[in-house]
C-alpha cells in the first residue's frame, strides 16, 4: 500500500497533475532500484549519524536565531500579556481556563516549546473517560497534541496540550508571530473544548 493515497480518478493529489508513471513498475509506480547501483551506495545498516545539523545551521544566514527576548517581543506584537519565570526564563500567559508556557528547549535552546495546561484537573478514576477524549482531540486536530500528565500531589490528573518546533536555522519575525499566534488560538479552543464537546472538565 502506498504511503500517500491517490485520488479516485488516478490523478495525483498534488496540484491535480495526471500521474504518468503509475505503470513504470515497482512500488507505487517507481521502478525497482538496486541499492548497490546508488551513488553513493546505500549503507546496509543505519549508522546513527548524519550531517543534518551543520546543514541547518548554515542555512541560518537569513532568519535570526530564536531567543527568549524575541519570544517576548513576538508575544507583545500579537497582544498576549505574559509573566516571566525568574528561575527558568520561561514566559507564561494566563487565561480564565488555562495557562500557556512558552520556552526554548534542547541543548542549544533552539526548539520552540508551547505547552498549555488547563486549570482544571480530573480525578484518577475519571481516566477511563479522559483518555479517549484526549485521543479524539488528537485525531481531529492538527496542532497542539493533548495528553494527560502524571498525577499531582493530590492524585488528580492534569491536562496538557503541547507543540514543539525545531528552529535550528532561525526564524523570521512573521513566522514566529504566526507560530505563537496559532498556538495561542488553538490552546484557547482546546480549553473551551475540554469544557464543552470534550466533556472532560
Amino acid at each position: 500500500m502506498p504511503w500517500w493515497r491517490r485520488s479516485q480518478d488516478g490523478r495525483n493529489n498534488d496540484a491535480g497533475r495526471t500521474n504518468t508513471s503509475r505503470n513504470a513498475g515497482g512500488f507505487d509506480g517507481f521502478a525497482d532500484v538496486e541499492a548497490a547501483t546508488m551513488n553513493p551506495p546505500i549503507p546496509a545498516v543505519r549508522t546513527g549519524t548524519h550531517d543534518l545539523m551543520p546543514l541547518l545551521k548554515a542555512a541560518s544566514a537569513g532568519p535570526s536565531p530564536v531567543t527568549a527576548p524575541r519570544l517576548a517581543d513576538a508575544l507583545r506584537r500579537i497582544d498576549v500579556y505574559f509573566l516571566t519565570d525568574p528561575a527558568s526564563g520561561n514566559l507564561v500567559a494566563m487565561w480564565e481556563r488555562h495557562a500557556v508556557m512558552f520556552a526554548l528547549e534542547g541543548p542549544d535552546r533552539d526548539i520552540l516549546m508551547v505547552r498549555a495546561r488547563a486549570h482544571g484537573t480530573v480525578p484518577a478514576d475519571f481516566a477511563d473517560r479522559a483518555y479517549p477524549a484526549v485521543n479524539a482531540w488528537n485525531h481531529d486536530r492538527r496542532f497542539l497534541k493533548a495528553y494527560l500528565g502524571e498525577p499531582t500531589d493530590s492524585g488528580r490528573l492534569p491536562l496538557y496540550a503541547e507543540m514543539q518546533v525545531p528552529l535550528v536555522p532561525g526564524v523570521h519575525e512573521a513566522l514566529l508571530d504566526e507560530l505563537l499566534g496559532c498556538a495561542v488560538d488553538v490552546a484557547e479552543a482546546w480549553a473551551e473544548w475540554l469544557h464543552t464537546d470534550g466533556a472532560v472538565l
